[in-house]
């Protein structure tokens, strides 16, 4: 998947709507826009993190929160933004999700708690400061500053 990280580290990436995406009422199924949350939270990783970081670690969501307040059909687009919110506490962390229209209207938000964990072991870990880095805008700050 083909997205860009901009100047706060945030993770943008666009998702078009296929006739195997629409439920009976005719727009973008509910479980479509989880899987798109999963999608999209994973090529951020995989687009910000360190080569290395990306070969020892991999993420598991925990827990989605998902407001549904708009709705696509078949042939439009959504455009995606991810973040990470706030810093890690211990191997947890909170990432938003949010798809708009064209017209930059919200149709889907959601709020989803992940954690770290080390492939080789297959457990949890806390998340390493420089892990965290290309993710956290206030990072980039203090870094800028320094």
């Amino acid at each position: 998947m083909a997205g860009k990280v901009d100047e706060r580290r945030r993770f943008h990436i666009r998702f078009q709507a296929t006739e195997e995406d629409i439920d009976e009422l005719g727009h973008v199924n509910n479980a479509v826009w989880v899987t798109w949350i999963q999608d999209v939270s994973v090529a951020h990783w995989l687009t910000a993190a360190r080569p290395r970081d990306a070969d020892t670690y991999v993420a598991m969501v925990l827990r989605h929160e998902v407001d549904y307040r708009g709705n696509i059909r078949a042939g439009e687009e959504t455009f995606a933004i991810t973040w990470v919110e706030g810093k890690p506490r211990g191997a947890r962390y909170a990432r938003c999700v949010e798809f708009k229209d064209s017209n930059g209207q919200t149709l889907v938000a959601a709020l989803s708690q992940w954690v770290l964990i080390e492939k080789a072991t297959g457990k949890l870990v806390r998340v390493p400061a420089e892990v965290a880095a290309p993710f956290l805008y206030e990072t980039r700050r203090k870094e800028e500053n320094e």
